[in-house]
């Protein structure tokens, strides 16, 4: 549509409350708004000599075509409007890069109930405690619980796990009373989960007189080192109690914004309980210099507040907002209690919002300092490596191997100076006979891995920008070959080590050696590469050693898999204690055809002379 043919358009509109939608030429959606009056509002987009600012004027020269939508109250369009930015994420509106939630405490429901922190509550059952302040301070009040309690720390399944290996240090060292032991019931261990969730409650009182009457029977039966037990218990809880003063229930009674808007725009939140600061959060986001401090601030509070489900009371601001009455009325109503916006001038609540400014400065140009490293180590290298433009993907190879079983290979991936540990490939080298051949397998690796690409899979695609082998120039000429075998020309180039294994130079398939010991910068780039892309080839190694190890003296028994192969050693921690087993010893681990079968492996008929 053409722009008098939109002007047209916005012109037969009520002068009702609403949201509108503005498309571009393909259809998407690129700008989401608001009014009170939606003629009077979308009808001045395409009026001309309205004065806009650049911002507006280039989303309006990509305008198409809009929709609206009329709404009952200037609430609901707020609402809405809150919705649809969610949804669409459009272009020219103020976006938060990352839409974060308070940490919650989860209790699932199976019979030997579990702590865990979540960001989000869920309809599964389970109860959730919180929200609390951040997720550092969460993680300690959970472990000061589970520590006051002597409740289980490990990753133990229980019942499965009970009876089946020692107690682990905590127990020994008085930090767990061992629920993996049999002699300890699932009704103690519920009993105790039962009064970790009244300390979550901040029911301290209550559970402190609960154990100090433990305590006191204990006494009176002469049981001492129960009663001693219990009361170190106690005191434990009584500090927990004078801690959670600060960091449980609702997470703050105020938040206080700071805003810093430069090159990197970023806002910082206090948060404050009973006059104490107990968190604090800041994250950049993207707006032009152009928007306003008010119509920042106001996309932000919808979007920081529209994803949580709990709220501060008072949210104090550096700025008045234009929608700050009806906003207020949003964030009552999902509060479920008064939450009132401030915009302190002097005294005490106006230095807070100078401490929340230069917060959300210091984190701006701490993250800009960041990228900015970042970006002129890449730049550098680029340079070194000879390419026209910094390279974005690097993917990295190694060979690891105990002889001519259990050869692997890694493959990392790295996004400019940092680990894409989701981009990670391991491979079994499946085509070498009779030795080890690290060519060989470089070369098996690269074409596994290229046939992938060639053959549209999307773990691996794209191709990187660079090619790095760990070796010298033969690995390098290896990984030339096989590239130009699928008609690909990726930089490739090997990294030498020096003789303390420290990778010292680049070098390129035709021998063509570059020192990077010069630039420390650089240097510990293709270092951390390289030890990273060894770490993974080694740690694949031995999990792929050690299966074989495992199963290759127990491989071939009639009825014992995978499964009845570890119980057998976990039982008896060896191969021979497993042949010097009873029969009776062997049925208390696993059936009684796999036992028969492992007994008579272990005691064969002897041979006709």
């Amino acid at each position: 549509m053409t722009k008098e043919e939109l002007l047209e358009k916005a012109n037969s509109l009520p002068l009702a409350p609403g949201v509108y939608l503005m498309h571009g030429k393909d259809g998407t959606v690129i700008y989401v708004g608001k009014a009170k009056k939606l003629k009077n509002r979308v009808s001045q987009y395409f009026q001309a000599g309205r004065g806009h600012n650049l911002k507006t004027q280039t989303m309006v020269s990509l305008v198409d075509e809009f929709d609206t939508i009329i709404v009952g109250s200037e609430f609901e369009a707020l609402v809405l409007e809150n919705a649809l930015i969610k949804q669409y994420m459009p272009r020219y509106n103020i976006l938060l890069k990352d839409d974060k939630g308070y940490p919650f405490v989860r209790l699932s429901r199976e019979q030997y109930r579990r702590f865990s922190i979540v960001s989000r509550v869920a309809s599964d059952g389970a109860r959730y405690f919180g929200p609390y302040g951040g997720r550092l301070e969460t993680r300690s009040a959970l472990d000061a619980i589970r520590n006051a309690l002597h409740l289980p720390t490990c990753h133990k399944t229980f019942p499965r796990d009970i009876g089946k290996e020692r107690p682990c240090l905590n127990h020994h060292m008085g930090r767990c009373d061992g629920f993996c032991r049999p002699e300890m019931s699932a009704e103690e261990y519920n009993r105790r989960i039962d009064l970790a969730v009244q300390l979550l409650e901040g029911k301290v009182r209550l559970v402190t007189a609960q154990l100090e009457q433990e305590m006191q029977e204990a006494a009176e039966a002469l049981r001492f080192e129960e009663a001693a037990a219990l009361r170190d218990r106690i005191q434990a809880i009584k500090v927990l109690g004078k801690r959670q003063k600060v960091i449980a229930g609702v997470c703050a009674d105020t938040d206080v914004w700071g805003l810093y808007l430069e090159a990197k725009c970023c806002f910082a939140v206090l948060h404050y309980e009973e006059g104490q600061l107990t968190g604090r959060e800041a994250e950049l986001f993207t707006a032009s210099a152009l928007d306003g401090e008010g119509e920042i601030l106001s996309a932000l509070l919808l979007q920081y507040y529209g994803g949580r489900s709990a709220l501060p009371r008072e949210i104090y601001l550096p700025v008045e907002i234009e929608d700050q009455e009806v906003l207020e009325q949003l964030l009552t109503e999902k509060a479920g209690h008064r939450v009132v916006l401030r915009v302190p001038q002097r005294g005490d609540r106006a230095q807070v919002l100078q401490l929340a400014a230069a917060n959300a400065r210091e984190e701006a140009e701490r993250q800009t300092s960041n990228q900015e490293r970042a970006g002129r180590t890449m730049e550098l290298l680029g340079k070194l490596m000879g390419l026209a433009e910094p390279p974005e993907w690097l993917e990295s190879y190694d060979i690891s191997n105990t002889g001519a079983d259990d050869i692997v290979a890694s493959m990392v991936v790295f996004q400019g100076s940092k680990p894409a540990k989701d981009r990670y490939r391991r491979f079994r080298i499946k085509e070498l006979d009779g030795h080890p051949d690290d060519y060989k397998s470089m070369e098996e690796v690269l074409t596994r891995r290229l046939t992938h690409y060639m053959e549209q899979d999307k773990k691996f695609m794209p191709l990187p920008d660079v090619f790095l082998i760990d070796g010298g120039e033969q690995h390098a000429k290896v990984a030339r070959r096989v590239t130009e075998r699928f008609g690909l020309a990726i930089p490739i180039f090997g990294m030498v080590k020096d003789d303390r294994h420290r990778t010292r130079a680049l070098i390129t398939p035709e021998g063509r050696e570059i020192g990077i010991q010069g630039n420390q910068a650089v240097f510990s780039l293709i270092g951390r590469i390289q030890e990273e892309t060894h770490r993974f080839a080694i740690t694949y190694n031995r999990q792929s050693h050690g299966k074989s190890v495992r199963g290759s003296t127990l491989d071939g028994i009639p009825g014992v898999g995978e499964a009845r192969r570890i119980a057998l050693l976990k039982k008896f921690k060896s191969v021979r204690a497993i042949r010097e087993a009873s029969l009776e010893e062997l049925l208390a681990v696993v059936p009684k055809n796999a036992a028969q079968a492992v007994y008579l492996w272990a005691h064969p008929a002897p041979e006709e002379p």
